[in-house]
């Protein structure tokens, strides 16, 4: 009888325990994971980016907008190589990730069929239309680079004086600046009035004045940039030290240059100093030089992580917070329908994000919208231009009319 007692209070004792055990010890952990080049070639892109994906993830803790269940994103840095970004992936899948932000051009086409194999959910750094080509996981966060490229090149034949513009493009060696050409080649077979001169690889070589003095010769007026900033930078400067830069749009014997999103930014105004006034470019980010609420929840993020200027003021830092805020946003909007957070789950909630619960992160220019039949993300894209060593907007948000066409 004396046991048959204790036992009994055992149990009740054990029952109560349960009842009353604190609420932080039944929070879940949702693991994430980043693959990015911090180092490295496009490190000037990838470094900001992984800070704004950092710091945003730590206030959605601090801040318990999940309530007592967090997330934890593991980053790693890849140094732009296709190989280690493989291997960072099948660590995390190791870790049972339930979501997967990935970052270069190269690395997403490589692991695609992985992708599909695992069926992750991606949001890739990479707005590679290809990226979605065969593919069910695969998320743009904005515009792809050839929605950018040809929103330029619509802009300068819509601005163009007289007669046909003719126009290079200067691009990076590999499939990210590749990417947009045959899209904007397909534009013009389309009925784009525009005529590229030359396609340019940029290379190792820091001076362009034989490159650039070869485009004037031939006409060329405007040159439309795929890559990231530094090349870019070099180019404008050699530019300016030639007397080549239009000081407006479209000056006849002079070169007005334009670049989609990894071309621009504060990043580029930094690199290229005055060299980049009247520079030309388009994201679908805002920018922190122009007051919005999103622009100074940006530069209130990066303060609350004590981030340097440069960092808090980048397109880049913008671009990684963004996608942050929406892998968090499913995560949210699974919790609410009382599904657990899986990656199928999550794969549903995106699928979901359109029409009245299209997101709205406050970086872009635009609401975030996806579909089953439309894996990219903001639509609109925003033109700024250089005036007075900022980056300014110009014109209202827009989404390019040659994209349907083609």
């Amino acid at each position: 009888m004396k046991m048959n007692r204790v036992t009994s209070w055992m149990f009740l004792l054990a029952a109560v325990s349960m009842v009353t055990l604190p609420v932080h010890a039944l929070a879940k952990e949702y693991k994430l994971g980043l693959s990015l080049a911090i180092t490295g070639p496009t490190s000037d892109a990838g470094n900001p980016y992984s800070k704004g994906v950092e710091d945003y993830f730590q206030f959605v803790n601090d801040t318990k907008m999940l309530g007592e269940d967090t997330i934890n994103c593991t980053i790693r840095d890849d140094q732009y190589n296709n190989d280690i970004t493989k291997r960072n992936f099948e660590d995390f899948l190791d870790q049972g990730i339930v979501f997967y932000l990935n970052y270069s051009t190269g690395s997403t086409l490589a692991l695609k069929k992985d992708f599909e194999e695992e069926k992750m959910p991606v949001i890739p750094a990479s707005f590679h239309a290809g990226n979605l080509v065969d593919s069910n996981y695969i998320f743009l966060p904005i515009a792809s680079y050839s929605a950018q490229a040809i929103g330029l090149a619509e802009y300068v034949v819509k601005n163009h004086k007289e007669g046909t513009p003719k126009v290079a493009m200067f691009i990076h060696p590999s499939a990210f600046g590749r990417g947009p050409v045959e899209d904007l080649q397909k534009a013009v077979g389309a009925g784009l009035k525009m005529e590229i001169v030359e396609v340019v690889e940029h290379g190792k070589d820091l001076d362009n004045t034989a490159m650039l003095q070869r485009l004037v010769s031939k006409g060329v007026q405007y040159v439309i940039s795929q890559t990231v900033q530094s090349p870019v930078a070099t180019m404008l400067k050699d530019a300016s030290s030639l007397g080549l830069v239009a000081k407006s749009f479209g000056e006849a014997g002079k070169i007005t240059f334009l670049g989609c999103h990894y071309t621009g930014g504060n990043d580029l105004v930094a690199l290229a100093g005055p060299a980049a006034e009247s520079f030309y470019w388009t994201t679908s980010y805002i920018v922190t030089n122009e007051p919005s609420p999103g622009a100074t929840a940006q530069l209130d993020l990066a303060k609350k992580y004590n981030r340097d200027e440069k960092a808090a003021n980048s397109h880049n830092y913008a671009n990684g917070m963004m996608v942050a805020q929406v892998a968090t946003e499913v995560i949210k909007r699974c919790k609410a329908k009382g599904k657990e957070v899986t990656k199928e789950n999550l794969y549903e909630e995106l699928q979901a994000m359109n029409g009245d619960k299209a997101f709205s992160p406050g970086t872009t220019v635009g609401p975030v919208t996806y579909s089953k039949t439309d894996h990219a993300g903001v639509d609109s894209l925003q033109l700024y231009i250089v005036k007075g060593g900022v980056f300014k907007s110009t014109g209202t948000p827009f989404v390019p009319e040659y994209t349907k066409k083609i």
